[in-house]
């Protein structure tokens, strides 16, 4: 199959969250799978210089945006056999200190950047001479994507348009602009109305892909599920609900070829299911690197994430404020809202050697976090699909999360299977529950035992992309009426 992806960002080009990681994996692994496979990304700042085997592609691109037509140019890579990356060169939009967002405050100007960049996405589709069967995008950058490819084919500029498909990662996200920010797609404005475009008579990026891609898909099981309700469904459920029929959930998979716990240049020291000695000695590493005292028999907990709501951080700190009083310790890598920040810097400073926290965001290091915890906490409100607690389920960093979305999907509480139980759950969002979580990690430490059966288990669980990709080649095969190898 030929299948063009499109995407905001793309681990390692570009990255704030998971979905440069996805997005990556999935174009690398359709391409190992044997299918030809287009990935589109925006050239943001630095991109050039750290990877420098960049080539400029011949082929013309000038799109409508709003009263004017906006030249592109277009750069490949090819990091794989099979896969092409084609990067969006429009410095006005790209050459920015962020992605979307500059000092916490979002770009005003976001709207235009990413329907220019999904007019770039269609129009490049249109001239590839390798002819994409099936346009795969991404999140609301690119949600207007499935509606310009159907108004194309519709009106005869296209006469074979590809089918289109829409993963969401994150509904909360959706790209809401005022109304008259429509008029920048160049569509006419019958699209716009509460089936389509048009959301409480504001435009939604997301919701129109929703309503005009041929599939739509979630990064787990479990989120497909929640989203068509009014507590998760974000003020789309009832749209999600009559879409059903063509909606998947999919669980994301893991690079292992990046996530190993062996000749990973990240590790000082290498570990696996079978040998699990170097663990202790990275766990050894990663106290001595965050200056928190170098004790085996404390227990290490760890959190990489965005310091948002979403991610339960409230809940995290109301838990540590309780529960600090015990033996342990806590690493913490990440960044977001500025309270959040400032309340675990705090943390930090009044109980030193028990808290140590890094904001901002260090690859290296979580890779070090993963390996050395003994625990991971992950305490979601929601989580779509969650990567952390894959990774860490590898590493050996037992997960103790909130059984919702892809953290329920991932994890194995000893209460459901005793023989498979990898990791910790519990169902109730506050405070209290995640103490209670953390309570039955502590017991759990102190239970030898019981801790290599969880992390045996956990080192054994295969995530990996091939289970992932089989499932995507038999939604597209769906959509394309062929067989699934074809």
């Amino acid at each position: 199959m030929n299948i063009l992806l499109a995407s905001a960002e793309v681990h390692p080009y570009s990255k704030t969250g998971g979905l440069a990681d996805m997005v990556a994996a999935l174009g690398k692994f359709l391409a190992k799978a044997g299918h030809r496979v287009g990935l589109v990304t925006p050239l943001y700042r630095g991109i050039q210089g750290r990877f420098p085997d960049l080539r400029p592609f011949d082929l013309p691109l000038t799109v409508p945006l709003g009263g004017k037509m906006v030249p592109a140019q277009l750069w490949t890579l090819t990091p794989v056999a099979g896969l092409t990356l084609y990067f969006v060169d429009r410095p006005e939009f790209f050459d920015r200190a962020g992605l979307y967002t500059e000092n916490k405050v979002e770009y005003p100007d976001n709207a235009a950047r990413f329907v220019f960049f999904s007019q770039c996405v269609a129009h490049l589709a249109r001239q590839l001479d390798w002819r994409p069967e099936l346009i795969h995008v991404h999140d609301w950058h690119v949600g207007l994507v499935p509606l310009l490819v159907r108004h194309q084919g519709w009106h005869d500029a296209w006469a074979r348009p590809p089918r289109t498909v829409l993963t969401i990662h994150n509904l909360a996200y959706q790209g809401i602009y005022p109304a008259e920010t429509y008029s920048l797609t160049n569509l006419p404005w019958y699209y716009f109305h509460p089936d389509g475009a048009e959301f409480h008579n504001r435009f939604n990026l997301l919701k129109t892909g929703i309503a005009f891609a041929d599939a739509l898909t979630t990064v787990s099981p479990r989120y497909a599920s929640e989203i068509t309700t009014p507590e998760f469904g974000c003020g789309l459920d009832g749209l999600l609900r009559s879409r059903r029929n063509v909606l998947t959930g999919i669980l994301n998979g893991v690079d292992y070829e990046e996530w190993r716990t062996t000749d990973n240049p990240h590790l000082p020291h290498p570990y696996s299911a079978e040998d699990i000695a170097g663990k202790a000695a990275d766990k050894a590493a990663l106290q001595k690197e965050m200056n928190l005292p170098v004790r085996a028999d404390t227990p290490l907990f760890g959190t990489i994430t965005r310091l948002e709501e979403q991610k339960g951080v409230d809940l995290l700190l109301g838990a540590l404020e309780e529960i600090l009083t015990n033996d342990f310790q806590y690493v913490l890598l990440g960044s977001g809202q500025q309270a959040f920040e400032d309340a675990f810097r705090d943390l930090a400073a009044r109980h030193p050697t028990k808290v140590a926290v890094r904001i901002g965001y260090d690859g290296g290091l979580a890779h070090r976090i993963e390996a050395g915890s003994d625990f991971y906490l992950m305490p979601s409100r929601f989580e779509p699909s969650g990567l952390n607690q894959m990774y860490s389920l590898r590493y050996g960093a037992v997960p103790v999360v909130r059984a919702t979305g892809g953290l329920d999907d991932a994890v194995v509480d000893v209460r459901e299977n005793a023989p498979a139980a990898n990791g910790i759950k519990f169902s109730e969002t506050s405070t209290k529950a995640l103490v209670k979580g953390i309570r039955k990690a502590l017991t759990l430490y102190h239970s030898p035992e019981w801790l290599r059966h969880f992390r045996a288990n956990g080192m054994k669980t295969d995530y990996s992309w091939k289970r992932a990709v089989a499932e995507y080649e038999a939604l597209y095969a769906r959509l394309l009426g062929v067989p699934a190898d074809a």
